[in-house]
């Protein structure tokens, strides 16, 4: 495999919730066409952990302030010499389709499997280690031991209601990692430090390294200012940062 490594640090508190959300969704994505009991633990799984981020962020009104944003970059990227307004016009068409479909769900979105007293035994059980035991939730045994089909079935029913907001958050990250070109940085003794310009709008870092690498960026710092620090893993001790110059290709994402 030769395809490189990318470590991702968000910038702002609205960007960290939306990879979180993504990686969920696409871990749910994946297991939901299981075909295992294990697989439908593992989709239930993830979908308490995307109802708890929805219980504690209002993310349909996020998600179209960040879409409100991105029309208003592209409006005035539109008005440069030299853009491609085609390109300019079918994102721009992109992100008011995404917005026509989130205002178009009423009501808070997950709001009904918040509700549901299965979910709720589900999640208090969930926190305990091995509480999602049969003996502890013979309902949920039960659902488990049905038809592949019927499992896979309901599970689908249960996300739909999310599918427009996978579709947002992958749209919007997209055109935030592909904003920007990367440049070659060197990291001396595995240490990189930098400051962000305040006045502009950067997103998210993206830290990109060889397969092969021997190291793992760490990303630390906020909208002002950030560390890269190069680790060596330790499968039995703390890992410690290396003493080698570290080459590598940053994109400092900025939409």
């Amino acid at each position: 495999m030769n395809t490189p490594i990318v470590f991702e640090f968000p910038l702002n508190e609205r960007i960290r919730v939306f990879l979180r959300l993504e990686q969920l969704l696409s871990q749910i994505n994946h297991f939901v066409h299981g075909d295992t009991v294990w697989d439908s633990r593992a989709a239930i799984s993830s979908l308490l952990d995307i109802l708890a981020i929805f219980e504690r962020h209002e993310l349909k009104a996020e998600i179209l302030k960040e879409l409100e944003r991105h029309s208003g970059v592209l409006t005035r990227i539109s008005q440069s010499h030299g853009v491609d307004q085609e390109v300019v016009m079918q994102i721009q068409e992109n992100l008011d389709q995404i917005k026509t479909q989130l205002y178009a769900a009423s009501g808070k979105i997950g709001l009904d499997l918040m509700g549901s007293e299965l979910f709720k035994c589900i999640s208090r059980r969930n926190s305990i280690p091995g509480g999602t035991c049969a003996f502890d939730l013979p309902e949920y045994h039960y659902w488990l031991q049905q038809d592949d089909s019927r499992r896979q079935s309901d599970l689908e029913q249960w996300l739909e209601p999310f599918k427009t907001i996978h579709m947002s958050i992958g749209l919007i990250l997209r055109y935030i990692r592909e904003s920007s070109t990367p440049t070659s940085e060197l990291a001396e003794a595995g240490f990189f430090q930098q400051s962000l310009d305040r006045s502009r709008p950067f997103q998210m870092l993206r830290v990109t390294v060889p397969r092969s690498f021997p190291y793992f960026a760490e990303i630390s710092g906020g909208k002002h200012r950030f560390t890269i620090r190069f680790m060596t893993p330790h499968t039995s001790e703390r890992p410690t940062q290396t003493h080698d110059d570290i080459e590598f290709q940053l994109t400092r994402c900025l939409f």
